[in-house]
């Protein structure tokens, strides 16, 4: 795997963090319950950043370590194979307190002011 194609999914993990974000702004945790397509979107977002840490490589891994990867690819592999039993109340802190940070480390890690 290339230097390159890590950073495209750095970038991929970093975009789709930010939609996760705006996505849930001005939304509260009984969104997740009342309103299908946001859970159906909040899940494959959180889906898919994990999917990109996965694909990674290991030295990416090991070069940002500030990154809890292997909980990031953990929360991907719940959601995927424990579809019939999300924990809506971990989604949504995972949303409200994981993701903000993440996407901040992204944007650094990729060299991004703000």
């Amino acid at each position: 795997m290339s230097h390159h194609d890590d950073v495209i999914r750095l970038q991929h993990m970093r975009d789709y963090a930010v939609e996760a974000v705006a996505l849930s702004q001005g939304r509260s945790r009984d969104h997740l319950d009342s309103d299908r397509l946001y859970n159906l979107a909040m899940t494959r977002l959180v889906e898919v950043i994990g999917e990109s840490a996965n694909r990674l490589s290991l030295a990416t891994h090991e070069r940002y370590p500030q990154i809890p990867w292997s909980e990031v690819i953990a929360v991907r592999n719940r959601l995927i194979h424990g579809y019939d039993q999300i924990d809506l109340d971990i989604l949504w802190d995972i949303l409200e307190l994981d993701w903000p940070p993440l996407f901040a480390e992204l944007r650094k890690i990729l060299g991004e002011a703000g």
